[in-house]
């Protein structure tokens, strides 16, 4: 009958259930410096618990997905960049600020610690060096972004309370907030030097596509989703009592979005997300519970 066609459609929605700045007991907050202004002014900031990135595949297309928004949603980047951090190596308040290239210190993904300034003219030598074995102009992975520092006096970072980068965008975040496969809770940062709606437009895009999955892998059982409990112990997680049973709740189990407030220098609030107008997906099949 009828009710049995709308429990069905039910179980087929996503949930998401977003958790105010005043239930939360200690919110993420990011200050932005007046240095980012001629850089690349705008952020937001989001925290997302609850995804499984355990079983199978799952880490290796939530990374797949992100690599996506980059190229569609975010126009390779030029509009938009997206950092994705584990949020147990996230030590906040945060601070949004811009740097000289010869003051900027980061660890990059898979690389040993660095100067911007470095980094960018080892990723220029390592560009040309493509060019000259491909004898083609198409570069990949982070060499494609560098054009859009030129010019730049200063370059725009994240710094966390132990005063360590954890972001660089468009070009890179860092090692020491790497995402794992024990990873299930995240803080997402979109930046642009477009405007502050072209942030919360890509924020809910990957919000959305983060619940999809999550709902993908909890539904489709796969080699692995029984980890290793060593594996736990070493990352500095506690094993998570509740196991891989995740797949019987499939449906009804939220993501839970978290509100990240972001302030100016004087800790007046710029923006914070997701607001009452964010998360407005128009998808049929997604549920938002405020």
């Amino acid at each position: 009958g009828e009710g049995e066609e709308e429990e069905v459609d039910h179980a087929g929605r996503l949930l998401l259930r977003v958790l105010h700045v005043s239930e939360n007991p200690a919110p993420l907050t990011v200050q932005v410096s007046p240095t980012v202004k001629d850089v690349r002014p705008f952020i937001v900031g989001a925290v997302v618990r609850g995804m499984d990135l355990k079983p199978g595949n799952a880490l290796r297309r939530f990374l797949t997905s992100q690599t996506k928004l980059h190229e569609d949603v975010c126009e390779k980047r030029t509009a938009a960049t997206i950092a994705t951090h584990d949020l147990q190596a996230v030590r906040g308040p945060l601070l949004y600020t811009a740097r000289p290239p010869q003051d900027l210190k980061i660890v990059p993904l898979g690389r040993k610690e660095v100067k911007a300034k470095d980094l960018v003219r080892q990723l220029q030598l390592e560009a040309e060096e493509h060019r000259k074995q491909k004898k083609r102009q198409n570069l990949s992975g982070l060499h494609r972004y560098l054009h859009l520092l030129d010019g730049k006096d200063s370059y725009p970072c994240l710094v966390d309370a132990d005063g360590d980068v954890i972001s660089f965008p468009p070009i890179t975040n860092s090692e020491k907030t790497k995402i794992q496969k024990t990873t299930s809770a995240l803080f997402l940062e979109v930046t642009s030097a477009t405007s502050l709606q072209t942030c919360k437009e890509v924020m809910d895009a990957l919000v959305l596509k983060m619940a999809e999955i999550n709902k993908y892998t909890l539904e489709n059982k796969e080699d692995g989703s029984l980890s290793d409990p060593d594996a736990d112990t070493v990352s500095g997680q506690p094993p998570d009592p509740r196991g891989s049973s995740g797949a019987e709740k499939a449906g009804s189990t939220p993501l839970v979005v978290e509100q990240v407030r972001v302030l100016d220098e004087d800790g007046h609030l710029k923006v914070v997300y997701p607001s009452k107008t964010d998360l407005g997906l128009a998808a049929p099949h997604v549920t938002v519970i405020r």
